[in-house]
Order: structure tokens, then sequence, then C-alpha cells
């Protein structure tokens, strides 16, 4: 399917998922400007996940609203439905993050990525 300038689409971008609109074809990648959080960005280091110790462990903010990605082609898809208002949405994928690390039985990095995500939810819902 091709994607063209002006579309909505849903991007992978990091260890998170947006919703935006392409503002650019770059030849193997799109810009693509983000309008919606679909997925907030997995906290702590991808390398090792689930793990506190001996790791880096990341804070990983989700992309802010109207920020810029340059995004591999293969990782853009079509998004067909109404783009939900940024505030919500991150509101929602941080919530869904949140309620995914109180599953996790490694008390160690659950409790460090619940501050971490914390920490972000002060910034982001002053």
């Amino acid at each position: 399917m091709t994607i063209s300038v002006g579309q909505s689409v849903k991007a992978h971008y990091n260890s998170g998922i947006y919703i935006g609109k392409v503002v650019e074809d770059r030849g193997e990648r799109y810009l693509v400007e983000v309008l919606a959080v679909h997925k907030h960005p997995q906290q702590g280091d991808l390398h090792h996940p689930l793990e506190s110790e001996g790791v880096l462990f990341h804070q990983r903010r989700a992309l802010a609203f109207r920020e810029k990605m340059n995004v591999p082609k293969n990782a853009v898809h079509s998004y067909e439905e109404e783009i939900p208002d940024f505030q919500e949405s991150l509101r929602k994928a941080v919530d869904k993050l949140k309620e995914k690390l109180l599953k996790i039985e490694n008390a160690d990095f659950r409790n460090r990525a619940l501050k971490e995500i914390g920490d972000l939810e002060k910034s982001y819902f002053k």
C-alpha cells in the first residue's frame, strides 16, 4: 500500500507507537508529525528487558504533540480512524503501560519503571 504526503498513519518509532500525518517522503523514510500516542515507549534497557541491575536504565518520554519523527517506511501504516486528542491519547497510553508494569513479577524492575513513568506523568500532566 502506498502512503502519501498528508495521509494519516500509525508509526512505530523507537519503542512507542504514534498516530500522525506524513509531512514528507524522504525516500527510504517518511517524516511524520505526531498527533497522538498509541503506545507509550518502554522504560528501562531495551537490550535487557525486565532487568534493572547492571544495565543502563532509560527513562523514555513519549514524543510531543506536533514533534516530527523520521520513520522507516516499513514501520508506517495507514490509519483510517479519527485521530484522538493528544493529551487524552497520552493519558491512555501511560495508564496502559502502568497496568502492564503492575503485572511484572520482577519487583526491582517493576518499581523502577513505575517510578520513571510517575516522574514523566508529573511533567506530562502539570
